[in-house]
C-alpha cells in the first residue's frame, strides 16, 4: 500500500503580486487581487484554481501537494499599493501552509499599515488567528470575509460533499468561525459557490446552509454554478467517473465539449430557489458594497451597487440582454464619475444626472429618488446589507 503523499512547499520570489481591474468586481466588490500560494492543500476536486491558467502544472495531480509559495508577496504589495487609490483588495490564502509561513499575515499588515479595506475568501478558521489584524483594519477601513461553504454536516449527501472537498475544515468549524468574526465586528457572508448539481441543489442543503449562515451572524449570501474548464473540467469530470459513477452522464450533458457552465435554465432555477430561502430568512442573495470612511464618492458607489442589483434580478427574470446593457454602461459611467453624483444633483438637479454618460432620463429619475432616500437616511455614511430588488 502506498504511502499517503505529503506536500512538498517551494518557496520562490516573484515578479509581480497585484491583479488590477479597471472597475471593482461587482460580487465581491474587490478592485485588486493578491494571492500568495500557487496550489492549495485543501485540494477541493471541484476548485476552479485547477484551471492552467491558475495552475500552470505540468501534472494537475500536483496542485494540492506542489504549494508554491510566493515569500516575497508582502513586499510585492506594499509597492504596488503604495503607488495606487485606495480600494478593496482581495488578499490572504489560509490553507495549512500559511501556519508555516505567515504571508497571508504579512500581507494583512501592509494592507494595516496603507490602510486599504480587505476582502478574504476563506475556507479555514485558521482566519481567526489574526482577528487582530483584521480588527485594527475594520477601524482605518473595512473587511469582509466570505466564507465558502457549500454544505452543513445535516444536509442531504454531506458524506459524499465532504469527499469531494478534500482537506477543507468541517462547514462547522467554519461557522463557528464565522460567528467569532461576527462578534469582533467583521462583516461576514456565505459563498454557496459552487453549487453542485446533484448534491448541492437540494432545497434541504440550500435552506440549512442559509439558516447557518443567519443563526451565526452571515449577513448575505452568494450563490453561483460550478464552472468546469480545460485541466480543471478534464480533472473533475475524471473524479465523478471514478467516484460518483451515478453523476456522471448528468454531468457530461449539463457540460458538453465547448460548455463553461451548466445550461442557463437549469442554473437560474436554482438560483431562484436561493433568493427565494433568502427571503425567508430575512438575508439578502447579494453582497453589500463597503463604504470607507469618509467615502467623498459613497453616493456613486450606492448608485452602482443598487444598479448591479437590479441587473442580477434581471439576469433570473430572463429579462433581454440589450436592455442589461443599458444597465451596465449606466453603472460603468457612474463608477467612473469622479465628482460625487450627490453634488451634481444638487448643483444642477436631474438634468445633470442626464449629462452622465449612459445615464439618460431614465436613469435620472431613479437615481434621482435613490439619493433623495440615501440623503434623508443619512445612508451614505453607513453599511446596509445590499437588498434584493
Amino acid at each position: 500500500m502506498n504511502a499517503p503523499r505529503k506536500a512538498v512547499f517551494v518557496p520562490y520570489n516573484a515578479r509581480t503580486i497585484l491583479n488590477k481591474h479597471k472597475r471593482p468586481d461587482t460580487w465581491f466588490w474587490t478592485r485588486y487581487t493578491a494571492y500568495p500560494y500557487i496550489g492549495c492543500q485543501h485540494g477541493c476536486h471541484f476548485c476552479y484554481c485547477r484551471e492552467q491558467k491558475y495552475a500552470p502544472y505540468d501534472d494537475i495531480d500536483d496542485f494540492p501537494y506542489i504549494i508554491k509559495v510566493k515569500q516575497n508577496a508582502p513586499a510585492l504589495l506594499h509597492k504596488a499599493l503604495s503607488k495606487l487609490p485606495r480600494d478593496v483588495v482581495a488578499v490572504g490564502d489560509y490553507q495549512p501552509a500559511e501556519r508555516k509561513f505567515e504571508i497571508s499575515r504579512r500581507m494583512l499588515e501592509v494592507c494595516l499599515d496603507l490602510r486599504f479595506p480587505v476582502f478574504l475568501l476563506e475556507r479555514s478558521p485558521l482566519v481567526l488567528r489574526d482577528l487582530d489584524l483584521l480588527q485594527e483594519i475594520n477601524k482605518v477601513a473595512h473587511v469582509s470575509v466570505l466564507f465558502s461553504i457549500i454544505h452543513t454536516s445535516i444536509s442531504p449527501h454531506a458524506d459524499r460533499i465532504s469527499r469531494i472537498e478534500r482537506l477543507a475544515p468541517p462547514p462547522e468549524q467554519r461557522f463557528a468561525a464565522m460567528r467569532r468574526l461576527t462578534d469582533s465586528g467583521i462583516t461576514c457572508g456565505v459563498s454557496l459557490m459552487p453549487i453542485l448539481p446533484g448534491l448541492c441543489d437540494t432545497r434541504e442543503n440550500i435552506s440549512a446552509v442559509i439558516q447557518h449562515t443567519r443563526d451565526h451572524g452571515g449577513r448575505f449570501i452568494l450563490a453561483a454554478p460550478l464552472t468546469l474548464a480545460d485541466q480543471q473540467k478534464a480533472y473533475f469530470m475524471r473524479y465523478l467517473q471514478q467516484n460518483e459513477p451515478a453523476l456522471y452522464p448528468a454531468y457530461q450533458d449539463m457540460y458538453p465539449d465547448q460548455s463553461y457552465a451548466p445550461a442557463s435554465a437549469s442554473w437560474l432555477k436554482t438560483a431562484r430557489l436561493v433568493r427565494g430561502i433568502c427571503q425567508q430568512h430575512g438575508l439578502p442573495d447579494r453582497m453589500p458594497r463597503p463604504i470607507l470612511p469618509g467615502e467623498k464618492r459613497a453616493l456613486n458607489k450606492k448608485a452602482v451597487e443598487y444598479l448591479a442589483n437590479q441587473l442580477y434580478t434581471m439576469e433570473l427574470e430572463q429579462v433581454p440582454d440589450q436592455r442589461m446593457w443599458t444597465y451596465r454602461k449606466a453603472a460603468w459611467s457612474i463608477e467612473d464619475t469622479q465628482q460625487d453624483i450627490g453634488l451634481i444633483y444638487r448643483r444642477m438637479g436631474r438634468k445633470g444626472l442626464e449629462s452622465i454618460q449612459h445615464v439618460g432620463p431614465t436613469f435620472a429619475r431613479q437615481l434621482e429618488t435613490l439619493i433623495c432616500v440615501i440623503m434623508e437616511n443619512n445612508d451614505h455614511i453607513q453599511e446596509e446589507p445590499a437588498q434584493s430588488h
